[in-house]
């Protein structure tokens, strides 16, 4: 059963107080918990600052509570790494601003938790690798700035699979060797996904408003549907990637994941923006939306024509029933459902896209690690593959580093096998893939099953992955968001929402209006 608010907000729990000290925090009581408690299930972020606005709550009453939250439920899911110690004191900081009419930005007040591969200057970045343990750069990502900006608070770091789930063939999702083990709120025997995982179970068990995360391939999408909530996995190009430990320069992208479309809205359209840094970024300079906020009309899917597309976790027969359920909503909404849609590609395909991202990893990595302004800046993947074999008990007790010594093999990207693999796999999946599919089928967006029912964890084998949709988005560099329709059994499976470079605004408008058809509860 989802612990969401059944571990965490028991009466026994409400009474609790923090672990700060009394001048820094005065603990809620059960009651005032109990009214938050209500508030933060109903509301969307929007909602949430209307609340503040109306003297409902204030941002340290919300912090304080996520806070509580953390504290209670991270024992056992190990969903955060690091809690900023500054939050209170920027909550009652941004009370004081609402208070004297004041609004810095759409996320005024409102805490955040952001994976532990993306740079926030008061903790350290460690990508979950004891070899970062200290990284502490003291510089925000620009996609961290811009959220401080529109006024949110960052809250913490969440857990995530070592490296973003590039050193081992043979992982456990949502492993690291600073956070352990990451646990399915939903079933704490039962993974997260990756590499994403401590924002998708943070978001999904109340531990903060919304979460960021990180994408190559499918860790933010997978961790989304794993755990139940809403996650979008950008067009590259459309976020900076400037500041977050990377894998790939044409697959990377960060993206949010929270509990409604409407707050994915809200966080793409802040975090998006040219970077001078990231030449990826130019892509949306002359095609960049303000704001994402959808299209609220009932009617908005009628004529919409979107492709069904086949993919592996519609082999789960309790998949496909949920997934057939769900056409039939959307027929009888009026949309155009264009089936018997698959992806077809070439013989080798999956193994130049493996070999693209082992070439892009060492050359990204060693950049960035050069980069650090501190004594990191010294690393390089060869000497973590060294500091890996020195501290195997902590760093290897499960699962070896065959990707990160296949990666140190690999030529600099003039080679032309790197070269000539990029160019097969980004035929395939754009004007052989998904731009054929939209333009042959005349579709508005394309629609699958992300992901089978989140498998039992196991760090002795590894995942046991049965079924999931994410490469031809992620390969492409075109966006893909998730959001959930239901459960097969006690675990949540969510809808895959995709189209053409830069679709973001119609795909985010199209999943709006399936949220609000599905009617999906969070809590």
């Amino acid at each position: 059963m989802l612990i969401k608010l059944t571990l965490g907000l028991s009466l026994m729990t409400m009474c609790l107080s923090f672990k700060l000290s009394a001048n820094e925090n005065t603990p809620v009581t059960e009651q005032r918990s109990q009214a938050i408690k209500e508030i933060v299930q109903q509301s969307t972020i929007p909602q949430l600052i209307q609340a503040m606005k109306a003297n409902q709550l204030t941002s340290t009453e919300l912090t304080q509570f996520f806070i509580q939250q953390v504290e209670t439920l991270n024992p056992q899911l190990n969903a955060v790494i690091a809690m900023n110690p500054n939050a209170l004191g920027i909550a009652k900081q941004l009370d004081e601003e609402l208070s004297k009419g004041k609004i810095r930005g759409p996320l005024h007040g409102i805490p955040l938790l952001i994976k532990d591969n993306i740079e926030t200057k008061e903790m350290a970045t460690t990508a979950g690798s004891l070899a970062l343990k200290d990284n502490l750069t003291h510089r925000d990502a620009p996609i961290i700035a811009k959220l401080r900006n529109a006024g949110a608070i960052i809250l913490g770091k969440t857990n995530l699979s070592e490296w973003a789930n590039m050193r081992s063939e043979r992982s456990s999702s949502g492993w690291s060797a600073i956070g352990g083990q990451t646990r399915n709120p939903h079933d704490l025997n039962r993974s997260t996904c990756g590499s994403s995982s401590g924002s998708g179970a943070a978001v999904a068990a109340f531990l903060s408003v919304a979460a960021i995360g990180t994408e190559t391939n499918g860790s933010i999408t997978c961790p989304s549907s794993a755990n139940g909530i809403v996650g979008i996995k950008p067009t590259v190009g459309l976020l900076s990637r400037t500041g977050i430990v990377p894998i790939s320069h044409t697959q990377d992208t960060a993206g949010p994941m929270t509990r409604s479309v409407v707050d994915a809205a809200i966080l793409l359209s802040v975090m998006q923006g040219v970077d001078d840094k990231d030449a990826a970024t130019k892509i949306a300079k002359e095609r960049m939306n303000d704001d994402y906020m959808p299209e609220t009309s009932k009617h908005f899917l009628k004529g919409k024509r979107l492709g069904v597309l086949y993919a592996a976790p519609l082999a789960h027969e309790h998949v496909e029933l949920l997934f057939n359920k769900t056409k039939k909503v959307l027929e009888k909404e009026g949309a155009v459902l264009v089936e018997g849609l698959s992806t077809e590609p070439y013989a080798n395909f999956y193994q130049d896209s493996y070999d693209v991202l082992l070439y892009e990893f060492k050359a990204t990595l060693n950049d960035y690690l050069a980069q650090l302004p501190n004594e990191y800046n010294t690393l390089t993947l060869k000497k973590l593959i060294e500091f890996n074999q020195t501290h195997a008990a902590l760093e290897m007790p499960y699962f070896q580093q065959e990707i990160f010594e296949k990666s140190q093999k690999k030529a600099k990207l003039t080679d032309p096998s790197y070269i000539k693999a990029l160019q097969n796999v980004h035929q395939a999946t754009r004007e052989d893939g998904l731009d054929k599919m939209l333009k042959e089928h005349d579709l508005d967006a394309i629609i699958t099953v992300t992901l089978t029912p989140a498998w039992s964890i196991d760090r002795i084998n590894g995942d046991h992955f049965t079924g999931s949709f994410s490469s031809f988005p992620a390969v492409s560099g075109y966006p893909h968001l998730t959001l959930p329709i239901g459960k097969v059994h006690h675990m949540p499976v969510g809808l895959s929402v995709t189209g053409g470079s830069l679709s973001e605004k119609e795909l985010i408008a199209i999943a709006y209006r399936i949220e609000q058809l599905i009617g999906y509860k969070y809590h």
